[in-house]
């Protein structure tokens, strides 16, 4: 038996694909290719990581000479802790329940990599469902440090219908960099906005507002109201509150009444 026919047969005792092999090991599914075909051979490093994960020794998994120790079956749940020369942690978790061709819940975490996990509950180093939660994460409701997701996002750098985040954009975004036709934040940008530093193309509310419509301490537009340092003079409010009743003229009544509040 070849080097590469006891790679192919280790690998399918352990009931991996070439690319979880590639994940466990720190290379890519072309390389574990490679081997079982015969066009390449792993370096020292890497056999030391082969022989290690399937408990074998490398004269044998080199020369053939030394049988191997028998590998454990694969659990009877879809559950598995791994650890091994590049990773030294990693767990998966995959439901037997499924929806819609996706496992209701999918976990796969990796202290280094990128694990990925898709299901319509997923957990992940990279994230994909319906709920997802990972570093990268994508999904219709979305968690992650880089989030996108088509109804709710949130994350570092978030994006979706409705985007929390260091950075978010969105329909209505809000964060400390904030883009969107709502936007809300440190500075902010978009048809509407309020924040630290606010511009907008309709109406603006902030420290530092620039917008046809902008109200606040230092202001800039076609209509400005400037807002005094501490209490806001009944006068001053009065005429707020009243160019903004004109420049929504009846639409949006529900954003009206927060920029009303925000004043």
């Amino acid at each position: 038996m070849t080097f590469q026919e006891r790679l192919h047969q280790l690998r399918r005792q352990r009931g991996l694909s070439q690319e979880n092999l590639a994940e466990v090991i720190g290379v890519t599914r072309q390389a574990v290719q490679k081997w079982e075909s015969g066009a390449s051979r792993p370096d020292m490093d890497n056999l030391v990581a082969l022989s290690r994960y399937f408990e074998t020794t490398l004269d044998y998994l080199i020369t053939g000479e030394e049988a191997p120790s028998a590998p454990s079956a694969p659990p009877a749940q879809s559950q598995t802790i791994i650890h091994n020369y590049y990773h030294r942690w990693e767990y998966e978790y995959k439901s037997q329940r499924t929806l819609w061709g996706l496992p209701l819940v999918h976990i796969h975490l990796q202290d280094n990599g990128f694990a990925r996990a898709k299901g319509v509950i997923a957990i992940g180093n990279v994230a994909t469902g319906l709920l997802s939660i990972g570093i990268f994460s994508a999904g219709l409701v979305s968690l992650g440090a880089l989030s996108a997701g088509l109804l709710v996002s949130v994350g570092c750098l978030a994006l979706g219908l409705l985007s929390i985040g260091g950075v978010a954009a969105g329909m209505a975004a809000a964060g400390g960099f904030a883009f969107g036709w709502l936007a809300l934040g440190g500075i902010c940008y978009g048809t509407y906005a309020a924040g630290g530093i606010a511009a907008a193309s309709e109406i603006a509310i902030g420290g530092v507002a620039q917008a046809p419509l902008a109200i606040g301490r230092a202001v800039e537009g076609i209509t400005a109201i400037q807002l005094p340092e501490g209490e806001i003079p009944a006068e001053t409010l009065r005429a707020a509150r009243e160019a903004l009743a004109a420049a929504f003229a009846g639409r949006h009544p529900w954003l009206e009444a927060l920029f009303r509040r925000l004043l």
